[in-house]
């Protein structure tokens, strides 16, 4: 904590745990960035991230009931819109929906959640339970990896455009949706952490919650990786490949 002494410190700080940590450096990202993963290990992927991606706007619902101030919860209540949808706005839940049909994953299955690996539901469960139980400062902490997703999502698109036939633009419009709507997120947050971290342990509170949503992210791909790439342990009820219960033909 004494290197924790100003927001510049703590802004330097968190940029390095994102350097450090952030998930677009696990190896199933990497594989995925690299065109190597078979189309069943990306729909395992996309079936998996569902369960993150319908839990956002929980989490940050959760979120507003816990803000006294009114224009605190005008700045929070867009994220909820952004994944629910609103007018003529799909939504980025309805996005993911988009992935999903392309990667041949029938939608009813999808959205039961039934085919989740544990360590998925436990992992963004775990999420949702940090941002309720934990002081506003940490919750909206937690949050601050949308300020690592842009970079991460600039390089994945394309290299899936190269990497997957199968995959086009409109396959990923959700992503290019998040270019505009993470950075809006993410300096909000920022400039509020900085704000309110005032001492040298309430910056390193910041700093924890960002390490622990880095390993939340990190561990769903852990869980991944270890069920469909190496050594291929799919616990049972999991998606499994070999039976495509949810596959199209």
């Amino acid at each position: 904590m004494k290197d924790l002494q100003s927001s510049e410190q703590l802004e330097q700080a968190l940029l390095q745990i994102g350097d450090e940590m952030y998930h677009d450096k696990h190896p199933f990202h990497l594989l995925m960035n690299s065109g190597d993963l078979t189309k069943a290990q990306l729909q395992a992927w996309a079936l998996n991230r569902y369960y993150y991606q319908i839990n956002i706007p929980i989490k940050d619902a959760t979120m507003m009931s816990r803000l006294w101030d009114p224009e605190m919860r005008r700045e929070w209540r867009h994220r909820i819109l952004d994944h629910d949808g609103m007018g003529d706005d799909e939504g980025g839940i309805e996005r993911w929906h988009r992935l999903t049909d392309d990667l041949g994953l029938d939608r009813a299955y999808v959205a039961s959640t039934e085919g989740l690996l544990p360590a998925t539901r436990f992992a963004v469960d775990a999420y949702t339970h940090y941002v309720r139980d934990r002081s506003i400062l940490q919750a909206i902490a937690s949050s601050l990896t949308e300020l690592f997703s842009p970079g991460a999502i600039s390089i994945r698109v394309p290299a899936m455009l190269r990497g997957y036939e199968y995959v086009t633009e409109k396959t990923l419009s959700y992503f290019e949706k998040r270019l505009s709507q993470a950075p809006h997120d993410a300096d909000f947050a920022l400039a509020y952490v900085k704000q309110h971290a005032t001492t040298p342990a309430e910056r390193e509170l910041v700093c924890d919650a960002l390490r622990y949503k880095c390993s939340i992210l990190w561990a769903m791909l852990d869980a991944l990786y270890l069920a469909y790439v190496e050594p291929g342990m799919i616990p049972p009820g999991a998606f499994d490949p070999a039976d495509l219960p949810s596959a199209r033909p």
